[in-house]
């Protein structure tokens, strides 16, 4: 997006995103109680060690990946027309994860995942499971922008695949939440659509160390919720979330 010449065009224009966001989300996101996310107690892991780290040390770990690895990483084309990489954020120790498919241009220019529109979406779905997204971690399959906001290609898949199962490795989650067809279908090794997928827990695979059996609940990207507002896609995305609430043992918000 071009920069508005005139600042307070820009400011109005944040503004009456942020009241639509209100506006849109309605009754349907209703806000649980604070929740506090259950430490993550996991058998500890033979060979590669990363889910043991004490919480300091997974910080510690993410850091280093991110300064030395990450942001000045070469292996794919999106190298080139990146402003900034995307590493992700949030709590190096979280038991829930959300992964998208990859950054868009808020996200670009910012160096922070789901900003913008889809962004403060995402933040309302968090927290009417009354958590913060200091309380979760989120991240996406690739750390570059796709030109024009494009599907990541196979190959610039595969280029940050290391990456992201390392991320999982360390932070080691409970469950963690797929939003959208690339990221799912990445995830799960399947060819399968997010609108079958949505809603049904699947496992995911062994892809290294730690990592096989993590419970992964698919479903809608905030985008395309933005898009497509229904009352039927809110309470299919509402039960999703719900859904995870209940195997992390959140506490429900009481129907009104």
């Amino acid at each position: 997006m071009t920069a508005m010449s005139d600042p307070i065009e820009s400011l109005t224009k944040t503004a009456r995103q942020l009241l639509e966001i209100e506006q849109l989300l309605g009754s349907q996101f209703t806000p649980a109680a604070v929740n506090s996310l259950p430490e993550v107690q996991l058998p500890r892991r033979a060979v590669s060690g990363l889910a043991n780290m004490p919480p300091s040390d997974k910080a510690a770990a993410l850091d280093d990946m991110n300064n030395n690895e990450v942001k000045v990483c070469t292996r794919c084309r999106l190298a080139k027309t990146r402003t900034q990489t995307v590493f992700g954020e949030g709590d190096p120790n979280a038991a829930l994860v959300f992964v998208g498919e990859g950054p868009g241009q808020n996200e670009d220019e910012t160096g922070r995942p789901f900003c913008g529109r889809a962004g403060d979406l995402l933040t309302s779905m968090i927290g009417a499971m009354g958590l913060t997204r200091d309380d979760v971690f989120i991240c996406n399959v690739v750390k570059c922008r796709p030109p024009q906001n494009r599907n990541p290609m196979s190959d610039e898949v595969e280029a940050c695949w290391p990456y992201l199962m390392r991320q999982l490795q360390i932070i080691s989650p409970k469950a963690i939440v797929t939003m959208g067809n690339p990221a799912t279908q990445k995830l799960l090794q399947t060819k399968t659509g997010i609108t079958r997928l949505r809603g049904n827990w699947q496992a995911l695979p062994e892809f290294a160390d730690s990592l096989g059996g993590i419970p992964v609940m698919p479903t809608f990207h905030p985008a395309y919720l933005l898009r497509y507002y229904t009352p039927q896609v809110r309470r299919e995305v509402w039960s999703d979330l719900q859904q995870v609430m209940t195997v992390l043992g959140l506490k429900l918000p009481k129907d009104k």
